[in-house]
């Protein structure tokens, strides 16, 4: 299969999450993603994309996301650009040390890592992607 590639632009508004998470859903199932990775993908894409939102844009509706959804015969790649500064990755605490596992925050990354195959960031001068990778098979 040649790459299929699909773009969306939104504002961000996180009231406009679940139609985005529909929309990817239904290019991971025409794609053929099995089944039993829709719940990983689901999950990892609305906390990327929530992230994107309130820690890159901060929540202002002046601001856009991008997601670029790129598909070919043997991966899946979601990649969420904010306008926002970036984060450094180094400084994210490690939820699962003692000290963290109270914490109400700081387990996105943790739990995207364990769903994704791949999860990488990308900083750039304006703004930040976040690449999510699953395998189709």
């Amino acid at each position: 299969m040649p790459e299929k590639i699909f773009v969306k632009e939104i504002p961000s508004d996180s009231n406009l999450l679940p139609e985005l998470e529909e929309y990817l859903l239904s290019i991971a199932q025409e794609c053929g993603l099995p089944e039993d990775k829709f719940n990983n993908l689901s999950l990892s894409f609305s906390e990327a994309a929530s992230n994107s939102i309130a820690h890159g844009n901060k929540n202002d509706t002046n601001k856009k996301i991008r997601i670029t959804i790129k598909v070919d015969e043997s991966y899946m790649t979601i990649i969420i650009k904010d306008e926002g500064n970036g984060f450094n990755l180094k400084t994210v605490p490690d939820p699962t040390k003692p000290e963290n596992i109270l914490k109400d925050s700081g387990r996105g990354i943790h739990i995207m890592k364990s769903f994704l195959d791949d999860l990488k960031y990308n900083f750039t001068k304006d703004g930040t992607e976040t690449i999510l990778v699953l395998k189709l098979k």
